[in-house]
């Protein structure tokens, strides 16, 4: 039988929902505050135990609060995923047609690239090919500014990648319909689109799990088969 929601538990949920995304650090804040402010017990511990109760009650629902790890930097992010509704279905609602065959042109870009980035030229060359309706380049610059302040993508010096909070809320489309190229990380078996690849058996890592794998390692060596890594690690 499911643990009690409590009030510490909806309050929790509620912030998660506002925020899109919650960086693991201030969802543990967030625990703690909840906890106190119900005044029930509360361990710094059991944030995952805490997430457990939450999800079983939102089960019914189809909802989720998944955990994910930021390609940048390796730290825990925690989001609420609506797992009735495909997520491009789901975005169709904050944007119109023409901005989600950009958003979609642009995931395509981005995920079937070597490093998991694609150059702001490299989109902005497709708004005028979109089929709903060709995009004046200036526009399409804006729509990219929205899907960044949106949480969908991330930029940095004028290369796009998925946001951690598209990451984890497209997991599973992402992993359905690029079968061919997307793959989980060996070590955290989370959906790396910024990765490493192991050139004998073709496993990818995350950059942060590379880092904290082969720290130490004089010689590093492929977790899976053992063969030598050939990227430079991080």
């Amino acid at each position: 039988m499911a643990a009690q929601m409590t009030n510490a538990h909806r309050r929790f949920l509620q912030v998660l929902m506002s925020n899109g995304i919650t960086e693991g650090s201030e969802a543990r804040k967030l625990h703690q505050r909840c906890c106190e402010t119900d005044k029930v017990y509360y361990a710094h511990d059991k944030l995952d135990d805490f997430i457990s109760t939450i999800n079983s009650h939102l089960q019914p629902l189809f909802m989720q609060i998944r955990k994910g790890i930021s390609e940048d930097d390796g730290r825990a992010h925690y989001a609420v995923v609506n797992l009735a509704e495909t997520e491009i279905t789901k975005m169709a609602s904050d944007y119109t047609e023409m901005e989600l065959e950009l958003f979609r042109k642009t995931m395509d870009l981005i995920i079937l690239s070597e490093n998991g980035f694609a150059s702001s030229t490299d989109i902005l060359n497709l708004a005028d090919q979109l089929k709903t309706k060709k995009m004046k380049k200036k526009e399409a610059e804006q729509v990219l500014k929205v899907f960044v302040e949106d949480k969908w993508l991330s930029e940095k010096n004028g290369e796009y990648t998925l946001h951690t909070r598209c990451i984890i809320e497209m997991e599973q489309y992402i992993l359905s319909n690029y079968q061919d190229v997307a793959r989980k990380c060996n070590l955290c078996h989370s959906l790396a689109i910024q990765s490493q690849v192991c050139e004998s058996c073709g496993i990818g890592m995350h950059l942060p799990c590379v880092r904290k794998y082969f720290r130490g390692q004089t010689e590093p060596r492929c977790p899976k088969c053992n063969e030598f890594w050939s990227c430079d690690t991080p």
